[in-house]
């Protein structure tokens, strides 16, 4: 999929209802959360720290807490081009005492050098962006050999369902299935093997937001449906 940046918005501003639930314990415990503890699980092996850690895309800053407990960084950076999410962001960051360096940067072009970063965390982010493919290659320059990417998505499937196409906004010409995701990330040079995959199915992210299986009717298998989300962990070769 190839992409076309001329003339295009570096990525989509969330709606008001979108900035509203990206900043409730449900998007916390429900999205945030859960995703960190697959690709925890995912990572291995697993270092007792990994001294620089890049957030791309920090939104309001949920996450640093949460990467400051599981990966035990020296130095946290959060790179974040809305100003709205940086100001709260900062609070956060102020209010729970975390140190962490804030970027105002497209994640296309990040203002970081390179081979600087241990691990980058990229959660729910990419759905955002027109400029995907530059954007990974700057996840992939400013990690070090053997670097660690957590890539945390929704996609295609899920963001052009009917209840996010109508609550949240989108760029819809550059959504990716989660097939699309994996191979992107390798052909961008990092290593990706099945074993450092997921598909999560949660009830929040099908169309039914998981009604039928509250009324005891099962979801399908993997195999059998199009996946909604994809967690996965990459290494920049050494």
């Amino acid at each position: 999929m190839a992409e076309d940046t001329q003339s295009k918005p570096l990525f989509v501003p969330e709606t008001r209802f979108g900035f509203w639930f990206l900043g409730t314990e449900t998007w916390v415990h429900q999205v945030l959360k859960v995703a960190v503890r697959d690709l925890a699980r995912l990572l291995e092996p697993r270092r007792e720290s990994y001294p620089v850690v890049v957030d791309v895309g920090c939104g309001q800053g949920h996450s640093f807490r949460v990467l400051q407990d599981n990966f035990h960084p020296q130095r946290l950076i959060g790179v974040e081009f809305e100003d709205e999410n940086l100001q709260v962001a900062r609070r956060r960051a102020s209010d729970q005492q975390v140190t962490v360096e804030l970027l105002q940067n497209d994640c296309a072009a990040i203002s970081l050098t390179d081979a600087c970063a241990d691990l980058v965390f990229c959660h729910q982010t990419f759905h955002h962006l027109v400029q995907q493919e530059r954007a990974l290659a700057e996840f992939h320059r400013i990690l070090k050999p053997g670097g660690v990417l957590l890539f945390a998505e929704s996609t295609k499937a899920y963001i052009h369902s009917w209840i996010i196409r109508w609550l949240f906004a989108h760029p819809m010409d550059v959504q990716r299935t989660a097939e699309e995701y994996i191979a992107m990330i390798r052909a961008q040079g990092f290593q990706c093997e099945a074993r450092h995959i997921s598909f999560p199915y949660l009830w929040w992210s099908r169309s039914d937001i998981g009604l039928l299986e509250r009324l005891g009717i099962p979801p399908k298998p993997p195999g059998q449906r199009e996946e909604t989300l994809v967690n996965l962990v990459a290494h920049k070769r050494e």
